[in-house]
């Protein structure tokens, strides 16, 4: 490893002759197959000599983080005594970041205590609930949880424990959130999770069965909660956006055209596999957490194309199955958010401007879209892999010119 690293023998030699090297040269590979820079490993391996130097592993107790931060300490005021650095701060912070790695690697690092909340017990229990007897998604259940753990943290900071809990509390927390800048439907989405969590508690005996009842939500307007996406051209100027040769380009065309053509959810598109794409058969297969099943697509040409530019051209070779990876190592699954702040980014440089722009945008313009070319709420609720027609109706409320054909309909004399 370190004759790959270092060219001259000298420098070599001395990587070869410092303590631990067979646990040094064991994480600097682990990290090669994480898909690391040639430059980072170098950074990497020039610091884990020093850290070799100043923490013993061979104790068999497990090193604490107050320990880490003593030898690092002791470094960062080496180097400026030497000159090396006039600020402590990154010497340090490079060798807190490095040796904790390298400890959790080993298996000698002493992992700090969990911060256990006084609620945690109901906020399982809780979550359990909604996901053996109540089937919701787990994706629902994180987002009901945590505003139930909002709320709850914010009793905890009023001084008051749960035994006194009572409706004036829950009134007054979504009352300070919208204080603080939540939108109508984002209170309203708050004040449904407590509901919910508050009829389990009253279930439980926890609290008293008046409070969930009680809890109000604030008006929300006829068409403040209507799906809202771009239009069908944006879409296509959107996507006509990534035709540059970039590393960038190329890996958001392949996210773009599988959010619009299949209206899939951001976590949907994130969790992709490359089992999940079968090339042979033109399949593709998407894990719907909602209805807790695998729905399968014929593979569309142009996100065929656009995926398999990537995979071939972009695409890092790691260890990682998850096929939409980060661009700069260490390579790991894109995330949520990122897939959020690529979509935003790019609807904002095209001036289009919506409430939300965010991947899920793109599921309402692939719904409207469907609605325009004529397919019915059944066979759009099956694209987008809804449980139930229901669910595909309120697409119906903002197809206005499908409404207004409707209303000018002549019917004959039977007025």
């Amino acid at each position: 490893m370190f004759e790959s690293l270092f060219k001259y023998p000298r420098v070599v030699a001395r990587h070869r002759a410092g303590p631990f090297v067979e646990a040094r040269e064991r994480y600097l590979n682990h990290c090669v197959r994480q898909g690391l820079a040639g430059a980072t490993l170098q950074r990497y391996a020039r610091e884990l000599l020093v850290i070799a130097d100043r923490i013993d592993i061979t104790s068999g107790a497990a090193i604490g983080l107050p320990a880490i931060e003593v030898a690092a300490d002791r470094w960062a005021r080496q180097q400026r005594q030497k000159q090396r650095v006039q600020d402590l701060h990154w010497s340090r912070q490079l060798f807190v970041q490095t040796a904790t790695s390298w400890l959790h690697f080993l298996g000698c690092l002493q992992e700090p205590k969990a911060k256990i909340s006084p609620w945690v017990d109901r906020l399982a229990d809780f979550a359990t609930y909604q996901r053996d007897e109540r089937g919701l998604s787990p994706v629902t259940i994180a987002s009901q949880c945590w505003h139930a753990e909002k709320f709850l943290s914010w009793l905890g900071i009023q001084d008051r424990g749960f035994d006194q809990v009572c409706l004036a509390d829950v009134d007054a927390f979504l009352a300070s959130q919208g204080k603080l800048g939540w939108s109508r439907v984002s209170v309203a989405t708050s004040a449904m999770a407590l509901r919910g969590f508050f009829r389990h508690a009253a279930r439980r005996g926890w609290c008293a069965g008046s409070i969930a009842a009680g809890i109000d939500s604030p008006r929300l307007f006829r068409h403040e909660g209507l799906p809202t996406g771009p239009a069908w051209p944006d879409v296509q100027r959107l996507i006509a956006s990534t035709s540059g040769d970039s590393q960038r380009d190329i890996r958001d065309r392949a996210i773009l055209t599988l959010l619009a053509t299949y209206g899939l959810r951001s976590g949907e598109v994130a969790g992709l596999r490359l089992q999940d794409v079968d090339w042979e058969r033109e399949i593709i297969s998407i894990s719907r957490p909602k209805p807790r099943r695998v729905q399968q697509y014929p593979l569309v040409r142009e996100t065929g194309e656009a995926i398999l530019r990537y995979l071939q051209g972009v695409r890092p070779r790691c260890e990682q199955r998850e096929i939409f990876l980060t661009l700069k190592p260490p390579f790991r699954q894109i995330s949520t958010g990122a897939l959020y702040y690529l979509v935003s980014k790019r609807l904002g440089a095209l001036g289009i401007h919506l409430p939300r722009r965010g991947p899920h945008s793109l599921r309402h313009a692939c719904a409207g879209h469907l609605m325009a070319e004529g397919f019915s709420l059944k066979q759009i609720g099956d694209h987008l892999g809804h449980r139930s027609v229901y669910a595909t109706r309120i697409y119906a409320k903002v197809d206005l010119a499908g409404l207004r054909e409707v209303a000018d309909f002549d019917l004959g004399g039977l007025q």
